[in-house]
């Protein structure tokens, strides 16, 4: 192995500079970036994960004027949270939060900890998370690593993605940490991995004050300018000090993942009436969109002699003590889950008999179309609920 180079105060005082310069010119006024107040941090960084900021700054605001405390969201029904994160996806994240929020104020009297491992203890939160609420409200020095993060340090060290030998961090007694580089220009790790050498990274260029709006300029400056394709190197402000720019190679690294294989699947949907009511059910815990309501659903088999909205009315009935008549097919929809690409064919029905009390069933409810406004759904179930407020 060459002898470790390391990467100097001089290197580091430059990119701090060039850095916290571009972001006071530069920073976006974003809704979350007013107040450090750790509860509204916490909120927008659960709502940004693989969220588009654009999407995210609506819920943000709706979501605070909802629940404005950590006491009010820990109070709230579950599905009240659910209601208003519908259209953001990743039902999970509001889940957790809101479970979150009641150990917050069972555990700590409601308040935000300082500690990152308590911190990282809370439900739906991992190290960046942490990280990011407690650099931004406490002005803790807590180092962040997400996906701008990932690909602006990845960049300025050239990093091309091996798993082992590629990078180290030292630490002397008494001295600082210290990012070392061989000679010919590469980082090097002593049997260990390059997400360890991001997250050395990471931490190596905190400053010691200010690093909140630090770890926000870093993110800010990966997600306008050290873009995932075609990077915008002229506009750069730490173009000079990009290892992967200066040889040519910023376009290739990160190196793209490989693309996970789009599955097709076809499933179908019933909305069922009874009189003025059509049936919705929870979805169960462990499944897609576990905890929101949507009308029933299922996959199906079109290569099955048997007709579509009969494979429906069997699982309906199976499932719930239901029994319809299959009417007409009503819609096509096409969407998207995961590596999922999903055909969902929506058909009428009528109840013959089964469950059919209009009563408030945990699992499943009878409703008036325009009571599902108030309920939770799905984007495809919110738009089978307009499809059955047509046809009421």
């Amino acid at each position: 192995m060459p002898s470790p180079v390391p990467v100097d105060r001089r290197w580091l005082a430059s990119f701090r500079r060039r850095l916290r310069t571009w972001y006071a010119r530069n920073a976006r006024k974003l809704p979350w970036r007013t107040s450090r107040d750790p509860y509204a941090v916490w909120v927008s960084e659960i709502m940004l994960q693989q969220t588009q900021v654009a999407t995210v700054k609506l819920y943000f605001e709706r979501f605070l004027a909802a629940f404005p405390t950590i006491e009010a969201l820990a109070q709230a029904d579950e599905h009240d949270v659910l209601r208003l994160w519908e259209g953001l996806g990743y039902y999970r994240r509001a889940r957790q939060m809101h479970e979150a929020a009641g150990i917050l104020v069972r555990d700590h009297g409601g308040r935000f900890p300082r500690d990152a491992e308590t911190v990282r203890r809370l439900p739906g939160v991992g190290r960046y998370t942490a990280g990011a609420i407690l650099s931004i409200a406490f002005d803790a020095r807590e180092p962040i690593l997400e996906a701008n993060t990932t690909r602006l340090f990845s960049r300025l060290l050239a990093l091309r993605g091996e798993k082992k030998g590629t990078g180290t961090v030292c630490a002397k007694p008494g001295s600082d940490r210290r990012l070392v580089a061989g000679r010919c220009g590469k980082l090097y790790l002593s049997a260990s991995s390059s997400a360890q050498l991001l997250w050395a990274m990471a931490e190596a260029v905190l400053p010691r004050k200010d690093t909140g709006a630090f770890n926000q300029a870093l993110m800010e400056l990966g997600g306008k300018v050290c873009l995932p394709k075609r990077p915008r190197c002229d506009g750069c402000p730490v173009a000079p000090l990009c290892r992967a720019l200066a040889e040519g190679i910023q376009s290739s690294i990160p190196p793209a993942k490989p693309k996970r294989a789009i599955q097709p699947r076809h499933e179908a949907a019933l909305i069922v009436r009874r009189g003025r009511h059509v049936l919705v059910w929870r979805c169960p815990e462990g499944g897609r969109w576990a905890g929101l309501w949507d009308f029933p659903r299922f996959p199906v088999d079109a290569a099955r002699s048997e007709p579509i909205a009969s494979q429906l009315g069997d699982q309906l009935r199976q499932q719930t003590g239901v029994v319809v008549e299959a009417g007409r097919h009503l819609a096509t929809l096409k969407h998207s889950v995961t590596r999922f690409r999903i055909t969902l064919d929506c058909f009428e029905a009528r109840w013959l008999s089964g469950p059919n009390a209009a009563g408030r069933s945990r699992e499943l409810r009878w409703l008036r179309p325009a009571e599902l406004a108030d309920y939770a759904l799905s984007t495809t179930g919110r738009k089978l609920a307009e499809l059955a407020l047509r046809r009421a």
